[in-house]
């Protein structure tokens, strides 16, 4: 029997009418993995990356963690036995934050490194930048390198010096820079010039720059130089090059500048170039109190957020009846008890009058007008015989000296009358 004829603009389906296509599998039964062309390996499903734009390189993490060089890292996430949080990364390049995110190797978890916190004394001459192209000298540089990678938290120009922190504690950095946190920070500036109350007060109020309004939490005068003077300046936010624009829009140039606190750290005696590691209990106020400030209490943070209330108040009818207050005892009666005369509960009057008075006392007086004019004429007639007497003194020296210098004038021109002669 010949196919029955198509209708013009349709196909035939694969498999239907008996010819050749693809059977639909048995219903419950699993459809067989795919394989690829070379392999008859599964095929691999597609690895999602995450996206990440800051944190360190994976391979560099695992070979700080001890696994291998960075070399054989590479060949590891190429060959698929790192995952981060649940997914496996094959592709170099991928960047991690090895303390918020999961980290494994051949399903076993790295070992989560120690934070560190390291106060330095940065000295005049070195960058706050992780690289730097020209191969100028960094902070980081002044640490050993086995404590392993740290960041400076804040940075100081190169002219610069002072107290400058280092961790690698990316929360508690975030925590000391943000400008929300207020976290005050304290400079010694040398300036040219002696600023006056007028313009610490501007200071104080704020002065406008390019990019807005800034202000020091506090602003006064340290010390004074030969030609300028030191002032001590409190800041709660960071801004680039803020106390040199500031103190030269008010006509005060900054010869010096120089960080001595971050919230509850200080520098100390700590010498340049030198560094120490922080105490927990540093570690702590910066944590917990703002970085040196008074914690506010739950309830405060939460009027501010909007979502706490201040404490109701009761009603007259809740609150509890006051106890009728008791007259006081009379003195003098049973319920006061005996009377002690001179004793802490006795008037004022009769204390004084129960103390007696020495024998001889004389209450003092002072010296009349009279005697003080007396004695200002002896002193004054001292001063003007001493006066006199030293004149007297000095007009016998003159004279003296007056004759001498005759006598020896005339000795003089004797001896040049004899040489004629």
């Amino acid at each position: 029997m010949p196919p029955r004829p198509r209708r013009p603009g349709t196909s035939r389906r694969p498999g239907a009418g008996g010819g050749p296509g693809k059977k639909k599998p048995a219903p419950g039964k699993p459809r067989a993995p795919k394989t690829t062309a070379r392999s008859g390996a599964p095929k691999r499903a597609k690895v999602i990356q995450p996206p990440r734009e800051d944190g360190e390189r994976l391979q560099k993490v695992l070979a700080a963690a001890g696994i291998a060089s960075r070399r054989e890292c590479e060949e590891f996430i190429q060959e698929g036995r790192v995952t981060v949080d649940g997914v496996v990364v094959s592709e170099l390049g991928a960047r991690v934050d090895p303390f918020k995110q999961q980290i494994m190797f051949d399903g076993e978890a790295l070992p989560r490194a120690r934070k560190r916190y390291f106060a330095l004394n940065k000295p005049e001459g070195v960058v706050c930048t992780a690289r730097d192209p020209s191969g100028r000298p960094r902070v980081t540089d002044l640490l050993p390198p086995e404590i392993g990678r740290v960041f400076n938290v804040g940075r100081l120009d190169m002219a610069s010096e002072g107290l400058i922190l280092l961790t690698n504690d990316g929360e508690l950095a975030n925590r000391l820079t943000h400008p929300r946190y207020e976290v005050e920070k304290v400079y010694h500036v040398q300036v040219a010039g002696v600023p006056t109350q007028e313009t610490l007060a501007e200071l104080r109020r704020g002065v406008y720059l390019a990019e807005g309004k800034a202000h020091f939490v506090d602003a006064k005068v340290k010390g004074r130089k030969k030609n300028g003077s030191i002032l001590e300046l409190v800041l709660d936010e960071g801004r680039n090059r803020e106390i040199r624009r500031v103190l030269a829009r008010v006509g005060h140039k900054v010869q010096r500048l120089t960080r001595v606190a971050v919230g509850a750290v200080k520098l100390g005696q700590l010498p340049k170039g030198a560094y120490r590691e922080l105490t927990p209990e540093e570690i702590k106020s910066l944590r917990s109190d703002r970085g040196g400030k008074k914690a506010e209490s739950k309830e405060d943070e939460g009027r501010k957020a909007g979502r706490g209330r201040a404490p109701k108040r009761k009603s007259a009818a809740e609150k509890p009846a006051a106890a009728p207050k008791k007259a006081a005892p009379r003195p003098g009666s049973a319920a006061a008890g005996p009377r002690v005369i001179g004793g802490d509960d006795a008037p004022a009057e009769e204390k004084k009058t129960s103390r007696p008075k020495k024998a001889g006392f004389k209450k003092k007086v002072g010296p009349t007008k009279q005697q003080l004019a007396e004695k200002a004429g002896k002193k004054t007639a001292g001063l003007r015989a001493a006066a006199k007497k030293a004149a007297a003194k000095k007009e016998a020296a003159k004279k003296a000296k007056g004759k001498k210098a005759v006598k020896k004038s005339n000795a003089k021109n004797s001896a040049k009358g004899g040489r004629k002669r």
